[in-house]
């Protein structure tokens, strides 16, 4: 780098611990505060697991340790790619571990660039004393494996080293992770022959490989770097317009070398490298190398310029180098300052309401792409700095005065947790809103709206939601012979107070789910829905019809309250609009049977023989009924069923487990034919009090009910109608453009 020398002594090195947590097996990469990279093989060396064990460990708890293993923190798999022997270097042998808090402040995430041939390399044993390094050159990339070489002098490439990364002999990347040393007696390269060769990953595989176990929001959140030639760390400008264009503008900006040399010290102090002492200024090429490379660096010199620099009163002159910084993948939003202070007092705001940032995010950026830790009821500490960064990529969705930057999603969403928090924790945040919209560039007008609505949110009352809606989709098996796996697809609505209908993010996305799965989302999401306890509309299929999703297991919210199932825990219907897509004239006649919605029930007897005599009472006597209790054996209740709801019949009962008409009377403590309204909690307190069932003889009820406010298409075959935006208002005089 030049002027800027990276810090003196290891990265931090990311130890994982043996079983009594005192040595390190191997080590680690820090993909993010909350996450760790490492070998496969090196957890099951921790777990005291055969090495190139495959099974992936169920539930298991390990240790991994940060400052020379002062600071240990438990960790736990969130992705296993198991070891899969194919030559003398194994294929896979990856894990993802999932931290219980975040890595100490000091700890930076990697920084990850291709692996390619020719380049030095130098890696750390996972104990991270300084003595530990070993010097390696990767010699041959061969698809997947890259295969090194270290000198006879120095230290080698050994136990202990497995899972860490390969840094560039730049100091702020690495290419991959240590493997393995070969040399195996039996294989075909042997000791003799092999004194110092070892076996990496290179980030391209490790990359490629997550991606295919289904982690690519892992992938997404790492920091990569692109390859510079190696013959000049700083690439050739000529061949690379942005970084001509940034050197370019940075000699505009600081033509002075005394005030460049000033303001690249303080960028150096932020990022913890050193610099010269002699009074010399860096090279624009040399800044811009820092800025291309390190995470925050380019937001932390803006914050420079504006706080101590000659544009504090002049922050549209550096319109044009955040722009450029939004084509830099290490730059980021945030200051590294700017970053701190934001973490420190979200944490102040998690530790007292857990809730409230899940809260603000599903009002403040109702048509942004929430981070997984947003879609569940409480928000975990641990789960803080992932939240910001994914958030860092995001501008909202609403109006700015023209010729203005937009207003960052993190930035509209940290003025409704400050209006909600209040105090000197909503204070502070609301400052951090008003410096960092300084720094950018966004006009005070439009920030003003954002904090406007969110003091409104905060002090008026959130409409309740009465009902969750949940759609479920069959999700079928993969590959001829492929055994029947039941899974489903699950997506979630609220329904308000006065009928409005929002879409609820969850984190597990189009994923299929196994039962027990979907049963423990609805439940978060009832979690989720405030104090009250929502009844729960699932919409399936003609098939879904006969599913016993009132049994599926839901799951228990905490450690001391146990699981029961659905229909135990929320008052659970099922819904079929794919019976409107194939009656059209479904639709009118099922709001003309609901009527004013008081009860008017046809009870399904053995006078009813087969669906044309029932048909002709539900077109004659029964022209009006809102209400079938059906009896009778399975084959004729499924008939019935069909018939029923293609009539427009909006609400109807029956016992899915009954054998025939001798089993009607199992229905009778539901009171099937009483007060309407108060059916579907009739058969939650039936199915509460049914739950210890040893004898099997209780009913297993099922319920349809489809009243008029839930028959309008608003969850069908497309999209729920949300709440409308925002209607766009000026801002100021100078006009509004729509972003």
């Amino acid at each position: 780098m030049g002027w800027f020398k990276a810090a003196q002594g290891p990265p931090p090195v990311v130890a994982v611990l043996g079983r009594h947590g005192d040595a390190a097996v191997g080590a680690a990469a820090l993909l993010s505060p909350g996450r760790a990279l490492t070998c496969a093989h090196v957890v099951n060396e921790a777990l005291g697991r055969p090495p190139l064990s495959g099974t992936r460990p169920a539930d298991e708890v390990l240790q991994v340790g940060f400052d020379r293993r002062t600071v240990r923190i438990k960790a736990q798999i969130e992705v296993w790619v198991p070891p899969r022997r194919s030559s003398a270097a194994w294929e896979g042998d990856l894990c993802v571990l999932m931290l219980a808090e975040p890595a100490p402040a000091g700890a930076e995430p990697v920084v990850w660039t291709e692996m390619a041939e020719g380049q030095s390399l130098r890696a750390w044993h996972g104990c991270g004393e300084p003595i530990t390094f070993a010097d390696t050159v990767l010699k041959l990339l061969d698809g997947d494996v890259g295969y090194l070489d270290g000198p006879l002098s120095g230290a080698a490439i050994g136990p202990g080293f497995s899972g860490g990364p390969l840094w560039t002999d730049a100091g702020d990347s690495a290419a991959g992770l240590v493997v393995g040393q070969l040399g195996q007696p039996d294989a075909p390269a042997q000791p003799g022959r092999t004194l110092r060769r070892t076996w990496a990953l290179s980030w391209q595989a490790v990359r490629e490989q997550l991606y295919a176990a289904g982690a690519a929001a892992v992938v997404d959140d790492c920091r990569t770097l692109r390859a510079a030639p190696q013959d000049d760390p700083l690439g050739d400008p000529s061949g690379e317009p942005l970084r001509a264009e940034l050197s370019e503008l940075l000699r505009s900006l600081l033509p002075d070398p005394a005030v460049r040399a000033e303001h690249a010290r303080r960028l150096a102090t932020e990022l913890g490298l050193a610099v010269p002492t002699d009074g010399s200024a860096p090279r624009a090429e040399e800044l811009t190398a820092v800025l291309l490379t390190r995470h925050r660096a380019l937001p932390t010199l803006s914050e420079s310029l504006l706080t101590a620099g000659p544009y504090g009163a002049r922050p549209e002159r550096l319109t044009t180098l955040l722009g450029t910084g939004r084509a830099i993948e290490a730059a980021g939003l945030l200051s590294r300052g700017e970053y701190a202070f934001l973490e420190e007092h979200l944490t102040r705001v998690v530790v007292a309401d857990p809730t409230l940032p899940a809260r603000a995010a599903q009002e403040a950026l109702r048509y942004t792409p929430l981070p997984a830790a947003l879609c569940t009821a409480r928000l975990s500490v641990t789960a803080l700095g992932q939240v910001i960064a994914d958030l860092e990529e995001y501008q909202d969705g609403g109006c700015v005065p023209a010729g203005t930057p937009r207003v960052p999603a993190l930035v509209h969403l940290v003025e409704f947790v400050a209006a909600a928090a209040g105090g000197p924790v909503g204070e502070a945040l609301g400052r951090w809103s008003e410096r960092v919209c300084a720094r950018l560039g966004v006009h005070p007008a439009a920030r003003d709206q954002r904090r406007a609505d969110a003091a409104r949110w905060a002090g008026a009352r959130t409409p309740q939601v009465t009902r969750l809606l949940a759609r479920l989709t069959r999700v079928s098996p993969e590959g001829e012979g492929t055994e029947p796996a039941e899974r489903y697809r699950c997506r979630l609505w609220q329904e308000h107070e006065g009928g409005t209908v929002r879409r609820l993010e969850t984190g597990a996305g189009d994923a299929p789910l196994t039962p027990e799965q979907v049963g423990a989302l609805i439940r978060e999401g009832a979690e989720r829905s405030g104090d009250g306890q929502p009844a729960v509309a699932v919409e399936v299929d003609r098939a879904g019809l006969h599913l016993p999703v009132d049994e599926w297991d839901a799951g228990s919210p905490n450690e001391f309250v146990p699981s029961l199932p659905l229909g135990a825990s929320f008052p659970l219907t099922l819904r079929c609009p794919e019976m409107s897509r194939r009656v059209p004239r479904r639709d009118p006649e099922h709001r003309r049977r609901w009527g004013d919605g008081h009860g008017r029930p046809l009870v399904i007897d053995p006078s009813c023989a087969d669906g044309r005599q029932v048909a002709a009472l539900l077109s004659s006597t029964h022209r009006d009924a809102n209400h079938v209790v059906l009896h009778g054996p399975p084959t004729l209740r499924a008939q019935l069923l069909d018939l029923c709801l293609a009539l427009g019949v909006p609400v109807v009962l029956w016992d899915r487990e009954a054998e025939g008409h001798d089993h009607a009377d199992r229905l009778d403590p539901l009171a099937p034919t009483g007060q309407l309204y108060e059916l579907p909690f009739r058969v939650h307190r039936f199915r509460a009090s049914a739950l210890p069932d040893p004898t099997g003889l209780l009913a297993r009820p099922s319920l349809v009910w489809e009243d008029s406010a839930r028959q309008d298409g608003t969850v069908g075959d497309h999209e729920p109608t949300l709440t409308d935006p925002d209607t766009p208002r000026p801002l100021s005089d100078e006009g509004v453009r729509s972003s």
